[in-house]
């Protein structure tokens, strides 16, 4: 081929990948004004615009206000079958609502499944107060959570994410509302209520009203099993999905999109690119040993350092020859020692950054020596080390 072939031959190449990369790009044209795809495992940005803006999030908010329920469930200090009496505060709520009167009275579980299913801002008033005592002391806990979950760019307001009636909204950033939805994924009981589609208030009563998730994508999107979607006129259109396919669940946030149609394309555009581009690859295999180290005081005087689990990391499809495993192991022990017990992390690289870490455990016990085999033990390896 002559080099006029040649430099065609090239042009067409670079052409293609031109092609190929504005094409990706155009399919991550958002309308939203902020947006985040989070790999869910290890917490990594895949994708991210405009993600460190704080902005108003409307009902997104009721991830903070379901989560500190959910967890004060989980330390007994509530119960799902507690009996809940609105008072007339919670019931004077706007926006969404399931319509509660001062004085009703219905079980935790239930009004979660309303805060979850319905976005009803009665119930999460309603809870609120029972928590903590006044709406006001509920939200100063969500604060602290917040910053304790390390959402250094959140303040909340209320309970609900309904706009204040004076003053400022309180905000969010997409990166910090990823975040508190990958918590959200961690907390007992929370998927129950989140990824329900349809829910029947006053079942033994007026079975009004029946409540519809607007999380529409539960229904329409291979995968999605949550979280929380909201809207108010300042906020715009937000939602937090979180969806898994063959072992890799990435959580999408966009906030501000301009309209409910809007906001799922922005979404399944996010998903779409994270499965296309990424999946869940197999590092290491449960039981697979790094290193051995050693135990002064053991019998044995040495144990393996092994993973308890599969290790699996989330990778850009094509570069999963690049991975590179690093061991970090303890440098010595003390016996005993009991199968499971961490001794040393197991880190995965590529590119010298962090992928993913998981713990190495010690997969076999190892007990005491006896005085006379440590002593033994002891004057051989002094004897070593004069030699």
């Amino acid at each position: 081929m002559n080099t006029k072939g040649l430099c065609a031959l090239g042009l067409c190449l670079a052409m293609i990948i031109l092609g190929i990369v504005a094409a990706e790009a155009h399919a991550l044209e958002l309308k939203a004004q902020a947006a985040v795809l989070m790999d869910a495992s290890s917490g990594s940005i895949l994708y991210e615009e405009n993600s460190e803006v704080p902005l108003p999030v409307a009902s997104l908010t009721k991830m903070m206000t379901l989560t500190l329920v959910l967890e004060a469930v989980e330390r007994g200090e509530l119960a799902l079958s507690d009996i809940i009496t609105a008072s007339e505060y919670a019931a004077s709520k706007r926006g969404s609502r399931i319509w509660l009167e001062a004085g009703e009275q219905m079980t935790l579980e239930e009004l979660l499944y309303a805060i979850a299913v319905g976005s009803a801002n009665d119930a999460a008033v309603a809870v609120a107060e029972y928590v903590a005592g006044s709406e006001l002391d509920f939200v100063a806990r969500m604060n602290q959570r917040a910053q304790e979950l390390g959402l250094a760019n959140s303040h909340f307001l209320n309970s609900t994410g309904l706009p204040p009636e004076n003053g400022p909204e309180h905000t969010m950033t997409a990166r910090d509302a990823a975040t508190l939805a990958r918590h959200v994924l961690s907390v007992p009981g929370m998927m129950d209520y989140v990824s329900t589609y349809e829910y029947t208030m006053r079942k033994s009563t007026t079975r009004i009203p029946v409540l519809w998730n607007s999380n529409k994508l539960l229904r329409r999107y291979s995968g999605v099993d949550g979280i929380k979607t909201g809207f108010t006129t300042a906020a715009g259109y937000c939602m937090a999905a979180t969806a898994v396919r063959d072992g890799l669940r990435l959580i999408a946030v966009v906030l501000g999109s301009p309209s409910e149609a809007a906001r799922e394309e922005d979404v399944r555009a996010l998903l779409d690119y994270g499965f296309r581009r990424y999946h869940s690859y197999l590092a290491a295999a449960k039981g697979q040993a790094f290193g051995s180290i050693y135990v002064w005081n053991g019998s044995p005087h040495q144990v393996e350092a092994a993973l308890g689990e599969d290790f699996t990391v989330t990778v850009e499809r094509g570069r999963e020859g690049e991975i590179r495993l690093e061991a970090d192991l303890a440098q010595t022990l003390r016996a005993p020692l009991e199968p499971g017990t961490e001794v040393g992390t197991l880190y995965a690289l590529l590119d010298n950054e962090t992928l993913a870490a998981a713990p190495l455990v010690a997969p076999s016990t190892v007990g005491r020596a006896g005085f006379w085999s440590l002593t033994n033990r002891t004057i051989r390896e002094l004897a070593e080390a004069a030699f």
